[in-house]
């Protein structure tokens, strides 16, 4: 019973998702129309990337690139920069949650090396803002963007214009508050020196995943297939490291395919569909916030797409609605659970600290966003 309690804490979106799947495939029977409900395009490129960005972990990339930068900071101010900044830009290619996962960690052994423990909880927040927000300007920084460019033919520019001018204004919003931030000098000496160690093959490696990166990158511009694409990520992860398919978020993938499932059901009850079509239209902007703040981005993205027809308007919502609650982004749990790990007594006022500090970045931004639209 315990184990399953975990489970369900762990996986609470997917086995929500389930639930959704389930329940409507009682009102709408199974049958072959059920195939093509799920947006396979979505999801092979989101299976690649998963497992390219989990190799480039395993070979030290992004710890590296850490350390280097870090060895150049001399005050609390620099440092503080130099870790919100990592996470803004690594997002926009390896995604916020692998973003968090990698740096959170980092920042908080860094603050330890460095006396700088008090400080650690507000750049944990400011990082993970960071990572929601600068995940929001390329079409592979987060899965929501990557199944609403994909899925819906979005075109480039269409895609800049709905993120681009708020990761702009979020990323001067953090430089401003980090610069007003305490500058203190800083002992660079007892910043941690990166262990080196040998990874076999590692040209090799390195060549093929960023082979794979390009491939991929190809397919989401709609320069490729995506099917001879899969092939080859599956072919050569198998011939250099098959260890990565254990690092792909499988249950992501399932959650996807039951919204899918959710959504081709309740597209199929005309009633419904034109009940919620009529909530949504016009307010895809407002309802991909709202939405977000109690399931999530990456689901209300799934459901509400199927209702709207301004899709860029709902990618801006999603997005911004990352902010907010410790739910808007699962990404956002992350840094909670890493952060309460390293420290066990602060999780309340680690809370209170980020949604703090998420109301206030929301809050300018979706002014923004009502003013641009």
């Amino acid at each position: 019973m315990d184990t399953i309690k975990n489970f369900f804490k762990r996986e609470t979106v997917f086995c929500s998702s389930i639930v959704l799947a389930v329940g409507s495939a009682f009102i709408i029977r199974p049958d072959r129309a059920y195939l093509a409900y799920p947006d396979y395009r979505t999801l092979a490129l989101l299976f690649c990337l998963m497992m390219i960005v989990a190799g480039f972990q395993d070979l030290g990339i992004f710890s590296s690139l850490g350390h280097i930068l870090l060895k150049r900071v001399a005050n609390t101010r620099s440092l503080s920069m130099a870790l919100v900044l990592l996470c803004f830009f690594c997002s926009m290619v390896i995604t916020n949650d692998v973003t968090l996962i990698t740096f959170v960690p980092f920042t908080i052994m860094v603050c330890r090396m460095t006396g700088q423990e008090k400080q650690a909880m507000k750049w944990i927040v400011l990082e993970t803002i960071a990572a929601n927000l600068g995940s929001m300007a390329t079409p592979i920084g987060n899965p929501q963007n990557l199944y609403l460019y994909s899925a819906f033919q979005m075109t480039l520019g269409q895609f800049l214009i709905a993120v681009v001018p708020y990761a702009l204004a979020a990323l001067l919003l953090l430089l401003l508050i980090l610069w007003i931030g305490k500058k203190e000098k800083l002992e660079t000496e007892k910043i941690p020196a990166k262990r080196k160690e040998r990874v076999p093959n590692f040209p090799v490696r390195l060549t093929a995943f960023l082979l794979m990166l390009i491939l991929c990158l190809l397919v989401v511009f709609r320069v490729l297939p995506y099917v001879p694409v899969l092939v080859c990520v599956i072919l050569i992860t198998l011939a250099v490291n098959r260890k990565m398919f254990r690092c792909v978020d499988y249950f992501l993938l399932m959650t996807f395919v039951c919204f899918f499932v959710f959504i081709g059901n309740v597209k199929r009850v005309p009633e419904v569909e034109s009940l919620l079509a009529r909530l949504v239209s016009g307010r895809e902007l407002l309802t991909g916030i709202l939405a977000s703040q109690v399931i999530s981005n990456v689901p209300a993205a799934i459901l509400l797409s199927g209702f709207v027809s301004d899709i860029p308007q709902l990618l801006t919502g999603v997005n911004l609605g990352g902010l907010g609650t410790l739910i808007a982004s699962l990404a956002s749990l992350i840094s909670f659970k890493l952060f309460s790990a390293g420290f066990p007594k602060q999780g309340g006022a680690f809370i209170k600290t980020f949604t703090l500090w998420n109301l206030v970045f929301l809050s300018v931004l979706t002014a923004l966003a009502f003013f641009l639209t």
